[in-house]
């Protein structure tokens, strides 16, 4: 199974647009400390010729352009990209929908609570229905959206996109609006879970004994963003465990079995970011890999 991290950042990638915060402002002045990131993204395929995108990043343009095993490779119209799954529903999950508008067939799968908030705006209607089919997907199904790739989704703690919030929204609740991906080819597992509110009893044992797992990175400690001074919210409120403090992934995991173990979906104020600091060395130390685009896995 081949594996490609497409885009390692969370919405608004690094350096954000408008974010002078010390860790966007590093990433202008000195990529060597630390590196320009793109939004949430990968690309999984059983073979190296047919891939799966697992969500669409606002930034899919660019990284496919960056990536040549995911270029035209035969006639004047050609993508590699069978198929595309979204694990929730957050912006800079599903904006790239509308740069794969260009009359390329593949079909997206989604849960019935993903699809239905894509399916509910109109702006999507750009990629045609005669062109690209939308599939819904139960929870603990197995399906094949590209052949020799099987994939399982299941709930994960998290909640509903933020342009979804209203007074009657549940951080934390196992519902199909935030999913991870079970991803198996080859004998190989991969389970991809870029948002996940808090590591669970049951979630550990679902993950148990996978080959390589891409989980949600978003902060560091809970409150990094305000330490930052560039927002008012905590990771738990954004719906995102912290890798460390009072219930963080980092422990939270680290009895579990699991072969590789690399951080995504990484917020721009993460201090991880910064190439041989004590954060990231902290984090390293402790058997984990902090992603950056163009990261590949061979499983």
């Amino acid at each position: 199974m081949h594996v490609v991290i497409l885009g390692s950042a969370a919405g608004g990638g690094l350096p954000q647009w408008n974010c002078r915060c010390p860790i966007c402002s590093l990433a202008r002045e000195d990529s060597s400390r630390v590196r320009p990131r793109t939004q949430s993204s990968i690309a999984v395929s059983p073979d190296g010729e047919r891939w799966l995108l697992v969500n669409a990043s606002p930034d899919i343009r660019q990284q496919l352009f960056d990536n040549p095993a995911m270029h035209p490779q035969e006639g004047l119209r050609h993508s590699p990209i069978h198929a595309v799954l979204l694990t929730n529903g957050d912006v800079d999950h599903v904006a790239g929908l509308l740069t794969l508008r260009e009359g390329q067939p593949y079909t997206l799968y989604a849960t019935s609570g993903i699809l239905d908030s894509v399916n509910a705006n109109r702006v999507f209607d750009v990629m045609a229905a005669d062109v690209v089919t939308r599939e819904k997907i139960a929870l603990d199904h197995a399906f094949e959206p590209v052949p020799g790739l099987t994939v399982t989704l299941f709930a994960v703690p998290g909640k509903v996109p933020l342009w979804l919030e209203d007074e009657t929204m549940e951080i934390g609740a196992e519902t199909e609006t935030t999913v991870g991906a079970m991803i198996e080819a080859n004998g190989r597992r991969l389970a991809y879970i870029p948002g996940c509110a808090r590591v669970t009893d049951g979630l550990k044992q679902r993950i148990s004994g996978v080959d390589a797992l891409l989980f949600d990175g978003t902060v560091l400690l809970d409150d990094d963003m305000i330490r930052a001074g560039v927002g008012v919210k905590t990771g738990w409120r954004m719906g995102h465990v912290p890798m460390t403090g009072q219930g963080g992934s980092i422990a939270a995991l680290a009895e579990v079995e699991i072969g590789s173990r690399v951080f995504v979906h990484i917020n721009n104020t993460n201090p991880v970011l910064v190439e041989g600091s004590a954060e990231r060395r902290s984090v390293e130390a402790e058997g984990w890999t902090v992603a950056h685009d163009g990261l590949t896995l061979s499983l």
